[in-house]
């Protein structure tokens, strides 16, 4: 039962995984706000990337899965808010940059980590203690907040303190979208372990969060393979499909240069021998009008009838 479980989750996290890891980013509208606005606006901006970050939240999900205690909760969370808080203010603030789509994915094996970490992984595989969790959350906490300034740092904001400014409300605007989201998970998670399915699936759910996490791992370097800088490759990944579309080979003629679309769907073909480039003939004069040069004058009542262009008379 519980490995048909597995498979289910493995199937619904392949069907929804593409969206998800080219979702994640600024949106069109939100990088025109950052570039134009003033500290008011990074609030908002901070809070909805941090409650669309999927990946954040996997492994916040991770993170508190088996924790009861508020005091717990309250170390791990602060652990891994100094973390990416440190990050993201002097790495966007001293300009420290990476390709967004390697500190994606190594974000995505945090996600992984976390659930093998709740499997019992460690001690089941290497018959090793796990690492003290609350330092590995700190660094990933650090990690964390990499990807989110290698984000940030996609938009122009301005310099100096006005910089760092803005810069702090978009942290702020980050943890407090991150205890809205970490409100609703718990609140989830208290409901859940009041049944008995809890104990059953807590196995299946830690092992969808490697699932999922490797998926977007494999996703995050499908998109660095086709080497697309952080520069070059907007925040809004729509554009990810574009960039599959423009991988056209430079000696395959389109267009106009030799191809044209004559089947439904406009599916290009090639001009054999007569290509877009061909002269075209000259229109027939109508009568009274002088013929165009080098063709020669139809009289009236006459018509071209023949491979040779010889006028014919109607009969």
């Amino acid at each position: 039962m519980r490995s048909k479980v597995i498979l289910l989750l493995f199937i619904l996290a392949s069907l929804m995984i593409g969206p998800l890891a080219h979702g994640h980013g600024l949106s069109e509208a939100d990088q025109a706000r950052a570039a134009t606005g003033g500290f008011m606006d990074f609030f908002p901006l901070g809070a909805i990337h941090m409650i669309t970050g999927y990946d954040h939240l996997l492994f916040l999900f991770g993170v508190v899965f088996f924790l009861t205690r508020f005091k717990d909760i309250l170390k791990f969370v602060t652990a891994f808010t100094l973390g990416h808080s440190l990050t993201l203010i002097f790495a966007t603030f001293l300009s420290i940059k990476a390709n967004y789509f390697l500190i994606d994915a190594v974000i995505a094996l945090t996600v992984c980590y976390k659930g093998f970490d709740n499997l019992g992984g460690f001690r089941k595989y290497f018959d090793m203690k796990a690492p003290n969790l609350l330092a590995m959350v700190f660094v990933f906490g650090l990690i964390h907040g990499f990807g989110l300034s290698t984000r940030l740092q996609q938009v122009t904001i301005g310099s100096g303190m006005d910089l760092l400014g803005k810069i702090i409300a978009f942290n702020l605007g980050v943890e407090a979208g991150q205890v809205a989201a970490l409100t609703v998970i718990l609140l989830a998670l208290s409901m859940w372990r009041k049944t008995a399915s809890f104990a059953r699936f807590s196995t299946a759910s830690n092992a969808a969060l490697i699932i999922v996490g490797g998926l977007l791992c494999l996703m995050q370097f499908h998109g660095y393979s086709h080497e697309v800088g952080a520069d070059d490759f907007p925040m809004n990944s729509d554009a990810h499909a574009h960039a599959h579309e423009e991988m056209i080979p430079v000696d395959e003629p389109t267009g106009s240069e030799g191809m044209h679309a004559h089947e439904p769907g406009g599916v290009p073909h090639r001009d054999h021998g007569l290509g877009h480039d061909a002269p075209e003939a000259p229109e027939p004069a109508s009568p009274g009008e002088a013929a165009p040069d080098g063709a020669e004058e139809v009289p009236e009542g006459h018509h071209v009838h023949g491979d040779d262009g010889t006028p014919h008379s109607h009969h």
